[in-house]
């Protein structure tokens, strides 16, 4: 009787840390879409990726606690903020590079990532900071998991984004032009569609994902200016896992990969999660390089 207990209550507890590790998947994986949208059909390496997902969290910090403004309205309002900072960034930065190699956008990314960084720095300061929220702390209980309202609000937001951009690609005219951009440029060109209005909205539309995610995951954890660096490489991390340019890949991958890293963090360490977590990533690559559902080109 006494075995049959452990093993419940062990088996519940797997549960409780594949559950948390889905929220916090959920959010890797719309940076990681955003990023696979950016690279494959603007075919750029966007090392500034990170700092865009900082912006969403320090802007819904400001509007909350300077501000005063509702949660939700205010998190609404991040993702349009960046949203706007990243038309800027393609009009101004990457639009003139687009016809040098691509080494040239890839540093210049760079910069813009460093830029934003001690920007981030000298407005908000190097002290950590928490994002005010309306959730208490309370957990509800889904079956044998459970799981505070805010880590379910995270949930169910980023499900609704995943979903919504997977209308967008695949429903809409737009989504069209977009894949049609992504097979080749020069006849998406041809044929009538504004590749560079295409690539302006692939660019705002990723940013917009990353700062979402940045709420998201912001609310939950810290604020600091180096947020940026721990987004890039889950971003990276994701697109590699999941294949280049594959969207379900992304979704698969960020899902894997947060809850690989909350098992190794309750089963082995809390300090070897981020290396238990690109073990396996190594090892799934060994099996299959082009990435899950990557396609071998």
């Amino acid at each position: 009787m006494l075995v049959k207990r452990d093993r419940r209550e062990a088996m519940v507890e797997f549960l409780q840390h594949v559950g948390n590790g889905l929220v916090i998947g959920g959010g890797y994986a719309l940076i990681g879409i955003g990023l696979t949208m950016i690279l494959g059909i603007m075919n750029v390496v966007n090392f500034a990726h990170g700092e865009l997902y900082m912006l969403g969290a320090y802007f819904l910090f400001s509007l909350t606690r300077f501000l005063g403004l509702n949660f939700f309205v205010a998190l609404i309002l991040s993702m349009l903020g960046v949203m706007a900072i990243g038309f800027l960034i393609e009009k101004s930065i990457l639009r003139p590079l687009r016809n040098r190699s691509l080494d040239m956008a890839l540093l210049a990314t760079i910069g813009l990532s460093i830029f934003l960084q001690n920007l981030a720095r000298f407005i908000w300061t190097p002290v950590p900071q928490m994002i005010q929220h309306p959730f208490p702390p309370i957990a509800a209980a889904i079956g044998p998991v459970r799981i505070t309202e805010l880590r379910l609000f995270a949930a169910l937001v980023a499900l609704a984004c995943i979903i919504l951009t997977h209308l967008l690609v695949k429903k809409t005219r737009l989504g069209k032009a977009m894949r049609a951009t992504f097979q080749d440029r020069e006849i998406a060109a041809l044929l009538g569609i504004r590749v560079d209005r295409i690539y302006s909205f692939t660019f705002g539309f990723g940013s917009a994902l990353a700062a979402v995610a940045g709420t998201l995951l912001g609310t939950i954890f810290v604020l600091k200016p180096t947020m940026g660096d721990f987004a890039i490489v889950k971003a990276f991390a994701v697109v590699i896992l999941g294949g280049m340019g594959s969207f379900p890949g992304a979704i698969l991958g960020g899902l894997i990969l947060g809850v690989a890293e909350n098992l190794g963090a309750a089963y082995i360490s809390s300090g070897y999660k981020d290396v238990i977590a690109f073990a396996l990533i190594i090892f799934i690559l060994i099996l299959k390089p082009s990435g899950l559902l990557g396609k071998r080109k």
